[in-house]
């Protein structure tokens, strides 16, 4: 009697058990700096044209990049040798596009690395040195002035019979290549009201960023705009401005949260989902057809004496393989595991989970957004 009562209490526990819900990952903690960008605290893109000389004949062709032989033209008028009227030929030579950018708050004096790209049609920059480039700004001016040998990515060897090609010889970088010139005037520290970007825009995210810093400051500091915007004030009774402020705030720790979402890759077959993807139940049937075709043609000759000719008779052979997969039934999930483990249950490739994913949202029974690069 005392181990039958015994066996009961122990399957009332484990019913009890298996009945509790599945225990869900919470939303990751992060630093509020590292989910958000703070205003006016921002690179800025430069762009220029310069020339890289001192290539070993692995330039551009002049004649058939007619803005390289201008530009060098033009550079050697300025130095004071005239070439106006003669053949130049050069292959050492190449035209290139100068990007950087301008990191935030940078001060005149000040270096930056800079990338360089060939624009014409040379085979590689390597050896070469960058001459003085201006890099401007989206507003025409003149921020800072690139020059200096170029670390190329890459090499390439050729023979008379054979051409190896590492990585892509043709782009390079110069590190602290570029002299900053011209700053950006912005006075951070004069600031009495500031903007937060959420980097993953979040009503939720936002709301909790907004309650992190009114806890910490004591008064109302933070107020969500948007998903994405959350505005900062400095308050009255604070002893420092806003940067002291920004200090304090961007180390405390908020739960992020996000909507679910299926991103898709369609070209390399790769699918990514978020935790918090789930599916009603629904059932998928999924087939593949494949179809195989060989040609093997065969040659005819002809009899002897006949003065025939010799025939080619095509022969091909066609087959068909359709493999059907029985209608499976996909249970309601409550978690990432479960629906993955489903899916695979069905045992079929990426691509084609590719289109059931789209054909489950189609029918409503997948509760996250599906986003295809």
């Amino acid at each position: 009697m005392p181990n039958r009562l015994f066996r009961i209490c122990l399957a009332l526990v484990l019913s009890a058990t298996l009945a509790l819900p599945p225990v869900t990952t919470a939303a990751a903690p992060a630093r509020i700096k590292d989910i958000v960008d703070m205003e006016g605290i921002r690179e800025n893109q430069l762009v220029g044209y310069g020339l890289v000389v001192g290539l070993n004949g692995t330039g551009d062709s002049l004649n058939n990049s007619p803005f390289t032989k201008q530009s060098l033209q033009s550079m050697l008028e300025r130095l004071g040798v005239n070439t106006q009227g003669e053949n130049v030929r050069t292959a050492n030579v190449a035209a290139v596009m100068v990007t950087a950018n301008l990191p935030p708050f940078a001060t005149q004096g000040s270096r930056m690395d800079v990338s360089v790209a060939a624009l014409g049609d040379a085979d590689s920059l390597q050896g070469g040195t960058l001459l003085v480039t201006p890099l401007l700004g989206a507003d025409g001016e003149v921020y800072a002035i690139a020059q200096g040998p170029v670390l190329i990515n890459g090499f390439k060897a050729q023979g008379d019979a054979a051409t190896v090609i590492s990585g892509v010889p043709t782009t390079g970088r110069i590190s602290s290549g570029a002299l900053i010139e011209r700053e950006i005037e912005f006075s951070l520290g004069a600031q009495h009201s500031l903007r937060l970007s959420l980097r993953n825009p979040d009503l939720t995210t936002a709301r909790r960023i907004a309650l992190a810093v009114n806890d910490f400051i004591g008064v109302p500091t933070a107020v969500p705009e948007n998903p994405s915007t959350v505005r900062l004030t400095l308050p009255r009774n604070f002893n420092g401005n806003i940067v002291d402020l920004l200090t304090d705030i961007e180390q405390l720790i908020v739960q992020t949260d996000q909507s679910a979402k299926i991103v898709i890759d369609e070209n390399s077959g790769i699918i990514v989902m978020g935790k918090d993807v789930r599916v009603s139940s629904v059932a998928v049937a999924q087939s593949n057809l494949t179809v195989t075709i060989a040609e093997n043609p065969q040659t005819v000759q002809p009899n002897p004496l006949s003065l025939g000719q010799t025939n080619v008779d095509p022969n091909t052979n066609l087959d068909v393989l359709q493999t059907d997969t029985a209608l499976q039934v996909v249970p309601e999930t409550v978690t990432l595991q479960q629906l993955v483990d489903g899916l695979n249950a069905l045992g079929i490739s990426p691509r084609d989970l590719i289109a059931i994913l789209q054909a489950i949202k189609a029918t409503g029974a997948l509760q996250a957004e599906i986003e295809v690069l």
